[in-house]
């Protein structure tokens, strides 16, 4: 007979009805909910067409890092797919409610969803789903990554604005089979690349370069999702008096620097050991310097 499969700490879900404003019935803004009872309506156009948008917040000893900055980023995200502006106060207590219901966990990964709703109402959904993050130990020591040409010009933003540039869209689709491609090429991740040659982002990451004492990222004006981990990055890289830059790159500029890293909110700072056939240096002590100040605590 197998062994049991180890239960974890259960999720935490978070129900915010009062996300654009106040509950139509009268009733409270946000409430728990039983994360293991259905809650979405099939008829949620998240669920027929992917209309919504997100946030994912990392919280870490039960504390959460950025979350103004990701839901303004939500905010700017919904004014882009022209759904109803979020009511940030409103989520940043949803999120700590969300947070403190959860048992203590080192890692957390809060995830803020908003969708369009149940086809017909005009009401946006929006909840809130917590649970005990990804083991990203392996990804933090140095990882493989594939470049892959996304199709679009780094002019995309003033030329195609309807196709979401820098949204951070529930429609994932074309971003996970990226990340299925890469793990047929060996890879574990993605870092995309503009048809006119420019290096962009991963699929939920943002990327930093190393040059000597400058670290670079890719500018927002390329069509990618700001930022809110480079943004944490770039003020204490800068105290330690190296300098910071938004500029376009190319795969060679990558390929050929003193290094690189995939940031997100919960993965964190995540060394890019070799891009394609190149290998690129590790610097496992800035790294675990950078991992602090994602965390929070630095």
């Amino acid at each position: 007979m197998s062994a049991p499969i180890p239960v974890g700490p259960a999720p935490v879900l978070v129900l915010v009805p009062g996300a654009t404003g106040a509950p139509a019935d009268g009733g409270p803004r946000f409430h728990l909910a039983d994360a293991t009872v259905p809650q979405l309506s099939v008829t949620d156009l998240v669920a027929t067409r992917g209309d919504g948008v997100f946030e994912t917040i990392g919280a870490f000893d039960g504390v959460p890092v950025n979350v103004g900055p990701h839901l303004a980023r939500l905010a700017h995200s919904a004014a882009q797919v022209e759904l109803s502006a979020p009511d940030q106060a409103t989520l940043a207590e949803a999120v700590d409610a969300a947070i403190a219901a959860h048992e203590d966990v080192a890692e957390l990964s809060v995830r803020v969803m908003l969708t369009r709703g149940i086809e017909g109402t005009g009401v946006p959904t929006c909840w809130i789903h917590a649970r005990v993050s990804d083991d990203w130990t392996p990804y933090r020591a140095g990882m493989r990554v594939a470049t892959l040409d996304r199709g679009l010009s780094t002019a995309v933003a003033e030329t195609s604005p309807w196709l979401l540039p820098g949204a951070k869209t529930l429609s994932y689709a074309v971003n996970m089979a990226a990340v299925r491609e890469a793990k047929r090429r060996g890879a574990v991740d993605v870092l995309f690349v503009a048809s006119d040659g420019y290096v962009l982002e991963g699929p939920t990451s943002t990327l930093l370069v190393r040059r000597g004492d400058e670290f670079t990222t890719t500018p927002a004006s390329a069509g990618v999702l700001p930022g809110t981990s480079v943004a944490s990055l770039f003020p204490w890289l800068q105290a330690q008096g190296h300098q910071v830059a938004e500029r376009l790159m190319t795969v060679a500029d990558v390929a050929g620097s003193d290094g690189a890293w995939l940031l997100s909110s919960t993965r964190l700072a995540a060394p890019i050991a070799r891009l394609d056939e190149t290998e690129l240096p590790v610097d496992a002590a800035l790294t675990d310097r950078f991992q602090q100040v994602l965390m929070g605590r630095a």
